[in-house]
């Protein structure tokens, strides 16, 4: 579990096949601090430590599956060498549930495809794929390449959210663009509630 509230800007150090892909990611954390077989969301993807280490500087790595690479951006984009990587540990029992509880296992991948500045924030308008837009409601909370986000408008698959300088300063959100395609993880809540609904 994890809360979208984004701990450190990771960084793919490589990306190799092995079967599965195999990337390694260099970060802030101190590597004695991450167990192998931890959790840590990246970029929204929930993915398993299998080693670690110190040198040059902290890093570790994980597989990512072929389930992985078809329902998230890590297949439509690719992870390459220097690309910037939101992450977030996973929740300790007693840790401050700032955003919004977060599985690390992404619905589909919405696509950005409209930006613009309101005063220091900035709008960011996305569409999300078609079986996912009704788990989307105004007020309520997405998880975008693992950050908490509060839903603003939805028109239809077309939903709206704003990006304070804080979040741009401290999340990969700085240097995202139109056409990007975003990890996208609907509310556990709402996904339950509407399969409630198909029983009434």
């Amino acid at each position: 579990m994890f809360t979208g509230i984004i701990t450190d800007i990771g960084e793919v150090l490589a990306v190799r096949a092995e079967g599965d892909m195999r990337a390694r990611i260099g970060c802030s954390y101190d590597p004695d601090g991450i167990d192998i077989g931890a959790s840590i969301s990246c970029d929204g993807v929930c993915l398993t430590v299998v080693t670690k280490g110190a040198e040059p500087g902290p890093w570790f790595e994980v597989q990512v599956s072929a389930e992985t690479l078809s329902k998230t951006n890590i297949g439509r984009n690719g992870w390459a060498e220097g690309q910037k990587l939101n992450l977030e540990r996973a929740l300790k029992v007693g840790d401050e549930l700032g955003g919004h509880i977060v599985a690390g296992h992404v619905d589909g991948v919405a696509e950005l495809i409209a930006m613009r500045d309101e005063g220091d924030s900035t709008r960011l308008t996305f569409r999300a794929p078609e079986a996912f837009a009704k788990f989307i409601a105004p007020k309520g909370s997405v998880a975008l390449n693992g950050t908490s986000l509060t839903v603003n408008e939805v028109d239809g698959a077309e939903f709206g959210v704003n990006i304070i300088p804080h979040t741009k300063e401290v999340t990969t959100w700085g240097r995202a663009k139109v056409g990007d395609g975003i990890n996208l993880e609907v509310d556990t809540m709402a996904r339950y509630v509407a399969r409630l609904r198909e029983w009434e």
